[in-house]
């Protein structure tokens, strides 16, 4: 049995989290609840806790929004930076990890300190390059510079993971006779599949909430819709009922993506990164 002491200590601690996560969630709560309110209940003062929800906002956004194309670019923008920052990143970051290099943990970092440059500092450069090679207004514009971004991330994350993984594995494998692609691919591989999942699941989300590229380099057929959000603003007012509906499909996949993936995300988040 838990003595009082313990049992206070522990309920404390748990009527403090309960606090912080109201905390962080009112915001979206907030948010996710204005898509249901009329007009009038929106702008109400004080707020209407209790009102008559309305799917009206969601008909304006069916009606106003082509949602099927905007999330399709969101997909392609997301999974396609993914794609290419693994490919490149997790090769990378194990070549680091295995380096008999001193400088090799400098480097490391160096690629973490790449995605640490803010992107507004980057925009005029990345807009010029992309027209002058023909990709601005495209998909690949976008997915050229998230995987710029995101595979030093990955890099560094994956530096991390392969240290903490045995070598005596993969040494073993090259004394029976395996070269060093398929000790990669067969034996460091399968070690830091939390690792990938994790690095994985914030690619996607640094690239599915991207708005800054998004915005300058796709035109009206390309834009993902992170940037239809913006669409809300108008010149003499903000839709709030249409952007809490929007917000909607722009927050849920990422949510949904969590629930499943939330099992290889914590053990990626707690494994090797020390």
């Amino acid at each position: 049995m838990a003595r009082p002491a313990e049992q206070r200590a522990l309920l404390l601690r748990r009527i403090t989290l309960v606090g912080v996560l109201a905390i962080f969630l009112f915001p979206l709560v907030w948010l996710f609840s204005t898509a249901y309110k009329p007009t009038r209940d929106i702008f109400a003062t004080p707020p209407e806790l209790l009102f008559e929800p309305t799917f009206s906002n969601f008909e304006g956004v069916f009606r106003y929004f082509d949602l099927i194309e905007l999330l399709k670019s969101s997909l392609i923008i997301s999974l396609g930076s993914t794609a290419l920052s693994l490919a490149l990143g997790v090769p990378a970051g194990y070549a680091l990890a295995r380096s008999k290099f001193r400088g090799a943990v400098g480097f490391a970092y160096f690629f973490l300190a790449v995605r640490t440059v803010p992107p507004v500092a980057t925009l005029i450069p990345f807009y010029l390059l992309m027209r002058d090679i023909g990709l601005l207004g495209t998909w690949g514009a976008v997915i050229v510079l998230n995987t710029a971004l995101n595979s030093a991330f990955v890099v560094w994350m994956m530096f991390a993971y392969f240290r903490s993984s045995p070598v005596s594995i993969e040494e073993a494998a090259l004394t029976d006779g395996c070269n060093d692609w398929k000790t990669f691919f067969t034996v460091a591989l399968p070690t830091v599949i939390p690792g990938i999942i994790a690095s994985a699941i914030f690619c996607i989300m640094f690239s599915w909430n991207d708005f800054l590229y998004a915005m300058f380099l796709t035109r009206a057929e390309t834009k993902p819709i992170s940037v239809a959000l913006l669409s809300a603003y108008g010149t003499k007012d903000i839709s709030w009922g249409t952007l809490g509906a929007l917000a909607h499909f722009s927050t849920l996949p990422i949510v949904l993506m969590m629930l499943f993936l939330n099992r290889y995300f914590v053990q990626g988040l707690t494994k090797g990164v020390h």
